[in-house]
């Protein structure tokens, strides 16, 4: 999957099959679920789950939580804007 038909697919009613919890909370915060999102991702407590945490707090506006998990993932606080971060986010997790 690349990020075009990740994108596309965001006019399904459920998140593509065999998705990783990062991709998937990210499809689920992008359909208006940020708590569904949240709730999902915060039981993960590998990298890029820690970055896609970060950036949900980030787009919270909860600037010292998603601090707090930009430093546990290692990666610096993002000054993309959330559509931008998204990508990043969602190309990278895809290995593209």
């Amino acid at each position: 999957m690349n990020r075009t038909e990740f994108k596309r697919s965001l006019n399904q009613i459920n998140p593509p099959t065999g998705i990783s919890d990062p991709l998937k909370a990210l499809w689920i915060e992008a359909n208006g679920n940020w708590d569904a999102a949240h709730r999902l991702i915060q039981m993960n407590n590998d990298r890029d789950s820690m970055w896609v945490h970060a950036y949900l707090h980030r787009k919270e506006v909860d600037l010292g939580n998603a601090s707090y998990w930009y430093h546990r993932a290692n990666i610096p606080i993002s000054s993309l804007s959330f559509d931008e971060e998204w990508d990043e986010i969602v190309s990278a997790l895809l290995n593209i």
